[in-house]
């Protein structure tokens, strides 16, 4: 469990791509003392598997799956994540709850400064934005993140503080990049709960 409050971010090194696998470490100092192999780290707001600790970072396994659904399979050499580690219990909630496990592949539409802040457009896959709700939480590459408001059916606006913005990859998203999307946790359980009721009643 993760609370998308990101602690660093750090950079893609020595990507290998195998059959269904891909390899890669992260270059991530301020980390690699505190990290241990077995340990989970939110990688963009996916949670992988430290399998190695390095003096300047760790190395991961992506296996097909997550390479399908995330966007680890377009990393290359520097490029910029962002990192945090397992939530340990008794710590606070800063964030809001996150799985680190991810619903869709989204995409950055518009950014534009709005004083001393920036919005951001974002289309969110379809599952995704039908359980989105204004001022509701989203995570974006694992930012935890408060919806704005609603645009359009599958886009919604989100602000973004200077801190965040120059602290996490957001601020080198360009309009068209692709991003990780993890839905709001409790939205998830409340629609298999009414998908649920909906089964029930056609049964009867």
């Amino acid at each position: 469990m993760f609370t998308g409050i990101v602690e660093v971010t750090g950079l893609i090194r020595d990507v290998v791509d195998f059959d269904t696998t891909r390899r890669f470490s992260i270059e991530a100092p301020q980390l690699a003392d505190e990290l241990r192999p077995g340990d989970s780290v939110a990688v963009d707001g996916v949670c992988l598997t430290v399998i190695e600790r390095l003096t300047q970072g760790f190395t991961v396994d992506v296996i097909g799956t997550t390479l399908d659904r995330t966007i680890a399979g377009d990393y290359r050499d520097s490029s910029r994540v962002n990192l945090e580690r397992s939530l340990k219990v008794g710590h606070r909630l800063d964030g809001h709850m996150v799985q680190g496990h991810i619903d869709g592949i989204g995409k950055l539409t518009r950014c534009i400064i709005d004083g001393e802040f920036w919005m951001m457009d974002f289309s969110l896959p379809v599952a995704v934005a039908a359980l989105t709700v204004e001022r509701g939480s989203l995570a974006v590459n694992g930012v935890s993140l408060t919806v704005s408001e609603r645009i359009d059916e599958d886009t919604y606006r989100i602000g973004v503080i200077p801190y965040t913005y120059e602290h996490t990859n957001l601020g080198a998203l360009e309009a068209g990049d692709s991003v990780n999307i993890e839905g709001d946790l409790v939205g998830k359980y409340v629609d298999r709960v009414l998908q649920g009721r909906s089964l029930g009643s056609e049964e009867l």
